[in-house]
């Protein structure tokens, strides 16, 4: 049977804070706002901006940059052979001599929260639910109570009641969090599985939002080097150390990937230096793009400290 689709599951780690603004501001308590799910009110890093910085950061490692924006000098014989354009896809410009439109060949849904880490007086502590986890393909084991004002953690604590925040609620021990394989021995799971606490999905948006890092900054006279007068703004952002989970999936209809082990060069596509690891399928260059996200960073503001993004594992699913 041919296989109609791929499909990969991609588990993050924020290692800054990350600002994915809307694009608008509003009257309260933050200016400048971050992207939420409608339905749930939780913060998530939009698909778009996973598409866009993957494709950004495997133009680099391709040695192409061009091929991250509208590739205005591709010509049509060109299409098939660069792995970019195959993988992204590209539009027609307009231009009597452009290329036609092409579909790319992977589709990447938004990266939503799967732990987010709240202060306590025991710590920090990283909080999910139980139907987060689930859809992520984590086992919880340990749950004995539904009740709102109740969470699961699998921290060794003694006392009756814990903080997440100002939010105080009765703890119950016991909890465990069995991951999917290939997260079980990273580092970055080791460090917080014991320290994960489970929330009644009514009570987890509201943890998420009051626990959200928010920053102030002020616009600066270039002139002067003073603060502009009414130029105080403040802005939110995800914490660092959040984890999040996407999906990306692969429909390559045509099966003609051009298979890539050297970067571009002015003498064509794959002739120049050995890539990090060969390209086999549009999967391949997404994958290199999320690994540059640990360095360069997504979303706003990364010169300033914010945006970086670890790849921490990935799976067929």
């Amino acid at each position: 049977m041919v296989q109609l689709y791929k499909q990969q599951r991609f588990i993050f780690m924020a290692l800054d804070p990350v600002h994915i603004g809307t694009g608008q501001t509003r009257i309260g308590r933050v200016d400048n706002t971050i992207v939420r799910e409608t339905g749930t009110n939780i913060p998530k890093i939009p698909g778009t901006s996973l598409m866009g910085a993957a494709r950004s950061y495997s133009s680099l490692v391709y040695g192409k940059p061009e091929a991250a924006g509208q590739h205005l000098k591709l010509k049509p014989e060109e299409r098939k052979n660069c792995p970019i354009v195959y993988t992204f896809g590209t539009y027609n410009n307009g231009n009597n001599d452009a290329v036609a439109g092409q579909q790319g060949k992977i589709s990447i849904s938004d990266a939503q929260i799967l732990f987010f880490p709240v202060y306590s007086m025991a710590g920090p502590v990283w909080v999910s639910t139980s139907k987060i986890l689930a859809l992520a393909d984590f086992q919880v084991n340990g749950l004995i109570s539904s009740a709102d004002d109740v969470l699961h953690t699998s921290l060794k604590w003694s006392k009756e009641t814990l903080n997440l925040g100002w939010l105080h609620l009765k703890a119950k021990n016991g909890l465990i969090v069995k991951p999917p394989g290939e997260i079980e021995n990273k580092k970055e799971w080791e460090s917080i599985k014991q320290r994960i606490v489970i929330v009644s999905i009514k009570l987890f948006s509201q943890i998420v939002n009051s626990n959200l890092e928010v920053r102030t900054s002020v616009a600066i006279n270039p002139e002067t080097g003073a603060a502009e007068d009414g130029a105080l703004f403040t802005y939110e952002a995800i914490p660092r150390a959040t984890w999040f989970w996407s999906d990306v999936v692969q429909d390559d209809y045509t099966s003609e990937f051009p298979k890539t082990k050297k970067q571009f060069t002015a003498r064509g596509e794959n002739s120049g230096e050995e890539l990090p690891s060969e390209w086999n399928s549009p999967l391949d260059v997404v994958k290199s793009g999320f690994e540059v996200m640990e360095f360069l960073g997504i979303g706003g503001m990364t010169t300033r400290g914010f945006g970086r993004v670890k790849c921490i594992a990935d799976r067929e699913v």
